[in-house]
């Protein structure tokens, strides 16, 4: 994910959250109207915000399995590498998890 559409994911739902505090924490002083017009602020911020979840998961989904991809072809490409590879993080690991 992009630094760009995290920064938006974020933005977004301190949005949503700061609709939802003032729905709730102002709907005892306002009148019928007013938080009927609160309420549907909130509900077209939520709509908004699983949208571009939404989105944001389809990207995340796409990206992984693109880098799935890629990795999966290099260790085809060279498995020597990918062994090796692999024997490192396990040794890597192994000392870190002996250490605790």
């Amino acid at each position: 994910m992009s630094k760009d559409a995290s920064e938006q994911l974020r933005a977004e739902l301190k949005s949503l959250a700061d609709t939802l505090e003032e729905v709730l924490s102002s709907s005892s002083e306002k009148s019928k109207d007013e938080v009927e017009r609160l309420r549907d602020k909130a509900q077209r911020a939520l709509k908004e915000s699983r949208a571009r979840l939404t989105e944001t998961g389809d990207a995340i989904a796409r990206q992984t399995r693109e880098a799935a991809t890629r990795a999966d072809d290099y260790v085809h490409e060279k498995p020597w590498a990918g062994v090796g590879i692999g024997a490192a993080v396990g040794l890597v690991l192994g000392v870190l998890l002996t250490r605790r």
